[in-house]
């Protein structure tokens, strides 16, 4: 005779067990897998986690594929498509996003990023910061960060006349003791003469405009042009500080955007800090106007 031992009753025909099992509150049947759970919750929890279920445990529907739920769960649901994961509300989902190591997310601005380098260029930014560094040399404009400063007049911008050719003149005369710059590269000697290249139609490789220096291509001569008159070439006369870092560049803004951005901890140190205010203590010193 048919037999539910759960329940203790017997029945007449598997049929009725069946029927039985169907509608009794005891029995919570997953047909598919044929397995029988004594509570609703175990069910549930079965579909949630078996791999043979695509199953929304939100509104309790089931799908045919993960692109289907997937979809289900973009337009429904608060939903982080990178880690997987299905939040309460809009709060929870931002703030997985402020706490996950795999996002690079400002949660002020609810705007991602590809790397942890662009999210810290974005904090540092004028959206977020405001631009309360002076041009050293006087021509009023004002900055967010001291590296922001040195391109403008690296750039050339400057009212004072200050070029990336100036800033590397002073900072020679300026460091003695080789503080950031290399002495076996640009600033040994006593030439002060930077070289310009300037390239001309014959750049011109049938296809685009070739750098002959490293053989990137450019579509115009302005833009080859443009490419040669930046740092790209340039010797890496300048060093961090940083005993366990050494890394190298071209430019003084370059040097002092890897300082401000800490990502060395070499600002940490109290001769660096000094050292960086000499310098640009010194700096607004300068007669450029």
């Amino acid at each position: 005779m048919p037999y539910c031992q759960r329940c203790n009753i017997g029945f007449g025909s598997h049929r009725a067990l069946a029927q039985h099992e169907q509608d009794s509150n005891n029995h919570h049947i997953c047909n598919q897998c044929d397995i029988d759970f004594s509570t609703w919750a175990g069910l549930k929890e079965h579909w949630v986690q078996s791999p043979y279920h695509v199953y929304c445990q939100y509104c309790n529907e089931h799908y045919d594929h993960l692109d289907d739920i997937e979809e289900h769960y973009e337009e429904y649901h608060h939903y982080c498509s990178a880690c997987r994961c299905v939040f309460r509300n809009d709060v929870g989902l931002r703030e997985h996003y402020r706490q996950s190591k795999r996002h690079h997310y400002c949660i002020s601005c609810d705007r991602h990023f590809q790397s942890a380098s662009n999210l810290d260029a974005h904090l540092n930014s004028s959206v977020h910061r405001q631009k309360t560094v002076m041009c050293r040399l006087g021509c009023g404009k004002t900055f967010v960060t001291n590296s922001a400063m040195l391109l403008h007049l690296e750039g050339g911008t400057c009212s004072s006349g200050m070029t990336r050719s100036t800033v590397n003149q002073f900072v020679r005369q300026y460091d003695t003791s080789n503080f950031i710059t290399d002495p076996s590269r640009l600033l040994t000697g006593a030439s002060e003469t930077q070289i310009t290249h300037i390239a001309s139609d014959a750049a011109w490789n049938g296809r685009a405009f070739e750098c002959y220096l490293c053989h990137s291509q450019h579509p115009s001569l302005k833009g080859l042009n443009q490419h040669l008159s930046s740092p790209k070439h340039e010797d890496q006369i300048y060093v961090c500080p940083g005993p366990s870092c050494r890394t190298r560049f071209s430019t003084l803004s370059g040097l002092v955007q890897h300082i401000e951005s800490e990502r060395c901890d070499v600002l940490k140190f109290k001769v660096v800090q000094r050292g960086m205010e000499s310098l640009f203590g010194t700096m607004g010193r300068l007669g450029y106007r």
